[in-house]
C-alpha cells in the first residue's frame, strides 16, 4: 500500500505541474521535469518488485565471490566485483557485512557478503554464474589484452537452512590467522575459521568477527544455507530429469562479458541486455542487467540460459 499511495501521489504532483505548464508557467518546467523522473524511478521499482515472484526472493542472500582462471588478472576482476556489489548495496539500500575475504598478491581469492533488506535475494539471483572480463591487462608491461574470470555464488539465508542436520563427525574445522587489513588483533590470534563438510565438500569459512566462536558461527551460518540449496537443487536437477531438462551451466559458461578493450560494452549473455557506460556499472549500477533477467524469468517461466540471447560481441 505504501508502494501504491507514493506512485499515487507523485503521478498526481506530474499532473498539477503539466497542468500549471500547458497554461503558461513556464517556470514550472523544472519541476515537472523532476517529478517526471521521481515519477519514472518509483514506477521501475514497483515493476521490479512484481516480477519477484521466486520462493525465497524476499529472503536474505549470501554472495560469494571466487576467482578463477586469468592469474593475476582474475584476482584484481574478483575484487572489482566485490567492489560493485558493495556499491550496488548501498545505492539500493541492503545491509551489506563482509563475512571473509581471502587477500591474493593483486586482489583477491574469494569472498563472503552477508546482504539483508526488502527482497535481497530476490536481486541478486540474477548474479550466480561466471563473470568474463575482457581488457588490457595492469599487469602486462606488454599492454596486452588478457581475459579473467570470476565465479559469483548467490544462495538465500532462510529459515529453513537454519533446520538442517549437520553431523558434528562430518566437519573438518581449521582454524588460522585472520589476514588482511584489520588491526592487531586478527594478526595476532588464530581467530579466522574455515568449515569444510566432508561428504560434500562445501566449505565455508569466515574471518572478519574478532573471535573464533563468531567467525565460526558465521562460517556455519554460510554452510548450512548452501547445504540446504544444494538439497533444493538437487530436488530440482532430479525434476528437470523426469521432464527430459537439461538446464546444467558448467564453469567457464559465463553469463555476462565486460569488455573494456578494444571497445567498451558490458553484455547479458542470458537476456542480451547491454550497457556501454561500462564504469557505471562496476560502480554498482546493475538495474537493468537485474530487471531484464527478471523478465526473462517470467516469460519463460525459468531461468534464462548463457547464450540464449544470441552470439557475442566479442
Amino acid at each position: 500500500m505504501e508502494l501504491w499511495n507514493s506512485l499515487q501521489e507523485k503521478l498526481e504532483e506530474v499532473a498539477f505541474f503539466a497542468e500549471m505548464v500547458s497554461e503558461g508557467e513556464e517556470s514550472e518546467v523544472g519541476e515537472l521535469e523532476r517529478g517526471f523522473s521521481d515519477l519514472e524511478q518509483v514506477v521501475e521499482k514497483a515493476e521490479t518488485q512484481a516480477l519477484l515472484s521466486g520462493e525465497y526472493d524476499q529472503e536474505s542472500a549470501i554472495l560469494t565471490i571466487h576467482s578463477g582462471s586469468g592469474g593475476d588478472d582474475a584476482q584484481d576482476w574478483a575484487q572489482i566485483l566485490l567492489r560493485m556489489y558493495l556499491r550496488w548495496g548501498e545505492s539500493e539500500g541492503l545491509k551489506m557485512d563482509l563475512a571473509e575475504t581471502s587477500p591474493a598478491d593483486h586482489g583477491i581469492h574469494s569472498a563472503t557478503i552477508f546482504v539483508s533488506g526488502e527482497n535481497a535475494y530476490g536481486l541478486l539471483r540474477s548474479e550466480r554464474g561466471v563473470h568474463r572480463l575482457v581488457r588490457i591487462s595492469p599487469f602486462d608491461s606488454a599492454k596486452r589484452r588478457h581475459t579473467s574470470f570470476a565465479k559469483v555464488d548467490v544462495v538465500p539465508e532462510i529459515a529453513k537452512a537454519k533446520d538442517v542436520e549437520i553431523r558434528s563427525d562430518d566437519l573438518k574445522i581449521d582454524t588460522y590467522r585472520s589476514s588482511g587489513a584489520g588491526g592487531q588483533h586478527v594478526n595476532k590470534t588464530d581467530s579466522a575459521v574455515r568449515i569444510t563438510h566432508l561428504p560434500t565438500g562445501v566449505v565455508a569459512a569466515c574471518q572478519n568477527e574478532r573471535s573464533q566462536h563468531a567467525n565460526k558461527e558465521q562460517a556455519m551460518r554460510v554452510l548450512k544455507a548452501k547445504l540446504y540449496e544444494m538439497q533444493v537443487q538437487q530436488r530440482e536437477e532430479h525434476l528437470s530429469e523426469l521432464r527430459g531438462e537439461n538446464t546444467e551451466a558448467a564453469w567457464g559458461y559465463q553469463i555476462r562479458n565486460y569488455v573494456l578493450h578494444p571497445y567498451s560494452i558490458v553484455k547479458d549473455r542470458r537476456t542480451g541486455a547491454e550497457d556501454s557506460q561500462v564504469q557505471a556499472v562496476l560502480d554498482g549500477k546493475l538495474s537493468i542487467f537485474i530487471r531484464s533477467y527478471l523478465e526473462a524469468c517470467a516469460r519463460l517461466g525459468r531461468e534464462p540460459l548463457p547464450g540464449e540471447a544470441g552470439s557475442d560481441d566479442d
